[in-house]
């Protein structure tokens, strides 16, 4: 099996049931570090509820990433500028980085928007953004390098957030984030497959506090670092504060447009 991001040999690493009945290979590069299955057969059944009921981490998740994510922008990139959260699932993170105040717009083609109606992305992806988050979602694809792409069509900046794979490959009888049970999570990743990807797309790589970066832009890691670490007592609080909130424009714009 040839690696789907650097296209180097990849070795077998175990197999394991998915969905309690199939029994799939994972396959390890050596190069970039890069863990994935087997062609996954058997994602359109996995995908027949497309948020898992297990992921009982979903709204707590959303509510910490928004904070973290408002201090980012405010901090280091155009507060002014338009945000797409890829893969926004039911419209939560959308709608609460909107309440903060910053103008994101949702894309999902697999989930419906609950929260974020009215602020769906340009179907046609012509708009550019400041950023584009992905979160939760790099574990879910099927072929990362050509989402990448597609995701740097509108920014060169993404910022995401998956589990890294620990230096030994875990058993698999120990570590939850393969999600065997629901059988979504098909790609898992090293610092050095991020690396790599950073150097294919002409990017910097950062990771941070739980955060992934793709970008061509400069971030210094001592900034995060204390952001992240002040977000705990109440620099958030002084963003929200700073910024105006669009849930009351929103509503108004809503009600007068034919958006339902």
């Amino acid at each position: 099996m040839i690696c789907k991001i650097c296209n180097s040999n990849t070795q077998q690493v175990f197999i394991s049931k998915i969905l309690k009945k199939y029994d799939v290979k994972y396959f390890k590069c050596n190069n970039c570090g890069y863990l994935f299955t087997e062609d996954p057969f058997w994602l359109d059944e996995a995908y027949s509820r497309s948020i898992n009921i297990s992921d009982t981490g979903l709204v707590d998740r959303n509510i910490s990433f928004s904070k973290m994510l408002a201090v980012l922008i405010y901090f280091n990139f155009d507060t002014d500028g338009k945000f797409l959260d890829y893969a926004g699932g039911y419209g939560i993170f959308t709608r609460l980085m909107r309440d903060i105040g910053f103008d994101f717009y949702w894309y999902d083609i697999y989930t419906q928007n609950l929260l974020a109606k009215g602020f769906e992305a340009d179907a046609n992806h012509d708009t550019k953004y400041e950023f584009v988050t992905a979160f939760e979602v790099f574990e879910h694809l099927v072929d990362p390098k050509e989402d990448i792409k597609r995701m740097l069509q509108q920014s060169d900046t993404i910022v995401f957030s998956t589990e890294l794979l620990p230096n030994q490959i875990p058993d698999p009888n120990s570590w939850w984030y393969y999600g065997f049970e629901h059988g979504q999570h098909i790609s898992f990743y090293s610092k050095n497959t991020f690396a790599w990807l950073a150097n294919h797309f002409g990017l910097k790589y950062y990771y941070i506090n739980g955060i992934h970066l793709l970008t061509s832009k400069k971030i210094n890691y001592s900034t995060m670092a204390i952001e992240k670490k002040l977000c705990k007592f109440g620099l958030f609080y002084f963003v929200k504060k700073m910024m105006k909130s669009k849930t009351l424009s929103d509503s108004i714009l809503l009600r007068s447009s034919k958006t339902q």
